[in-house]
């Protein structure tokens, strides 16, 4: 008779996670849709509520503040920006290693489904609350992964750790520059071809001094 009940209770329970998720995936595309159309200046969690179709109080019970809103808004992107940085690596797109590359950043350059001013301001918030770290640590998780990948076809397998930092950080920086800086070509092929020649002349100069003979083989 505990396990019936205990079944039926899971049952119950299942719709109402699924239902809960839903409301708070709701709730940060009205964040993501105010933010694009008014920056930080027109973010309340107000707008929040009235953009997703929520009463305060319902927003209230998944997120503290908009802070918070702004922060879970900043984790659902990176998780989905890897997501696509990973179907791009396994070769799903274009199995070359100059296309991996090309297909890891253009998911990169279009993170955040195209919105820049939304991006924009959830990173200027993030930086300014002091989130920065918190948000590189799936970041990292994911270089460790895919630098050992399924070599030979990991675009990075013969990096060290901190050959990664250098190239990951290099890229992380030029990205986040242009979209603070607003910059006009940050979609365009010219600015996607340059991130491209960054990480293959990287990439290319370690794994010719790798397959160089040492001088005690010469």
């Amino acid at each position: 008779m505990p396990a019936r009940r205990q079944t039926a209770e899971i049952k119950r329970r299942i719709p109402r996670q699924a239902r809960a998720a839903e409301t708070a995936e709701t709730i940060l595309e009205g964040a993501a849709q105010i933010l694009e159309a008014n920056g930080l200046a027109g973010f309340t969690t107000n707008a929040v509520a009235e953009r997703a179709g929520v009463s305060i109080g319902t927003l209230y019970q998944y997120f503290a503040d908009k802070n918070a809103i702004l922060l879970a808004l900043a984790k659902q992107q990176v998780g989905l920006g890897l997501a696509d940085i990973a179907r791009a690596l396994s070769g799903e797109i274009d199995p070359t290693p100059e296309g991996r590359v090309r297909a890891m950043v253009r998911a990169a350059i279009h993170a955040f489904r195209g919105r820049q001013r939304a991006r924009k301001a959830v990173l200027e918030a993030v930086l300014t609350q002091g989130h920065h770290a918190e948000l590189m640590l799936p970041v990292v998780a994911f270089i460790a992964q895919h630098r050992v990948g399924a070599a030979p076809q990991a675009v990075f397998a013969t990096m060290t750790p901190i050959q990664m930092f250098v190239m990951s950080r290099a890229v992380i920086g030029v990205l986040r520059a242009a979209v603070l800086e607003e910059q006009p070509f940050f979609k365009s092929r010219p600015y996607e071809d340059e991130l491209v020649r960054l990480v293959l002349a990287y990439v290319g100069s370690i794994t010719k001094e790798a397959a160089a003979p040492s001088a005690a083989e010469r």
